[in-house]
Parts: structure tokens; C-alpha cells; sequence
């Protein structure tokens, strides 16, 4: 019977230990943008809101542009760049599944994020319905943190 129990935990233990936090996402504002860490606290880059352009932009630590975020009104949709200015992939919301869809430049589905009201979180999915990940809001942090199932 201990050997039963002692197994249970330790599969327990296991089991919590593989749904690890990848990364977080936290606003500075002192710099006015949104800061994105590690697993081990480092910044990895951050995006911040171009008032000139209308647009979100991201750089890594260095400060290089990685890629631009920017609404198209006559699409309804929000569109990502790369740096050179090439739509990489698209993001609008589908009414009927009532979630928000990424799709690549030819219109094919590649994940999409849907609300959990059970978890009070935002579930991540790729194109065939496989969890991903989730992103959570931490309260006493103030920031979101993104899990790996």
C-alpha cells in the first residue's frame, strides 16, 4: 500500500513538473512597452505601439524590428509582418467557433486561441485541435505567463 502511494505522488510530482512556464509577458511602464521573458527570467524582446504607423512592433533584446502587428480595417483582420514588410500571417475572429484565428498567407489555418471560462485563461490550439499551450494571468505578478501542457 505505501508503494502504491509513494508511486501516485511521485507520478504526481512528475506530472507537474512537464507543465513548466515557458514564458512570460509582463507591461513596463517605465519604457512604455510590453517586455517578454524566459522560463529563467531574461528578456527575450519586447513590442511596443507605433503611434506614427498605427502598429504594434516587436524587437528582440537587442532592440532589432522582428516583425510588425497592424489592423486592416477592410479585412477585419489583424496582419503580421516580417521586417521586410511581408505579410507572414493573419489573425481574425471567427464568430461561429467564437475564437481568434491565425492563418498563413494563402489562408490555411495554422492555430488558433479560444477563451476557457472553466480555467479563466486562454487555451492555444494548433491547426487540428492539439493543445499547444495556455496563456494565464498571474494576479500577483501582474503579468500573463505562458504554459506548456
Amino acid at each position: 500500500m505505501k508503494q502504491l502511494l509513494l508511486t501516485v505522488v511521485i507520478a504526481l510530482l512528475w506530472g507537474l513538473s512537464l507543465s513548466a512556464q515557458v514564458r512570460t509577458k509582463k507591461y513596463n511602464k517605465f519604457y512604455d512597452r510590453t517586455e517578454y521573458f524566459d522560463a529563467y527570467g531574461n528578456l527575450i524582446g519586447y513590442s511596443k505601439y507605433n503611434d506614427f504607423y498605427d502598429r504594434t512592433e516587436y524587437f528582440d533584446a537587442h532592440g532589432n524590428l522582428q516583425k510588425t502587428q497592424e489592423r486592416n480595417d477592410f479585412y477585419d483582420r489583424d496582419e503580421t509582418r516580417n521586417a521586410q514588410g511581408k505579410i507572414e500571417s493573419t489573425q481574425e475572429y471567427n464568430k461561429f467557433y467564437d475564437r481568434y484565428e491565425t492563418k498563413d498567407t494563402r489562408g490555411n489555418l495554422k492555430s488558433y486561441r479560444q477563451w476557457n471560462d472553466f480555467y479563466d485563461r486562454w487555451d492555444l490550439f494548433d491547426a487540428r485541435g492539439n493543445l499547444i499551450g495556455y496563456y494565464e494571468y498571474n494576479d500577483f505578478y501582474d503579468r500573463w505567463e505562458f504554459f506548456r501542457p
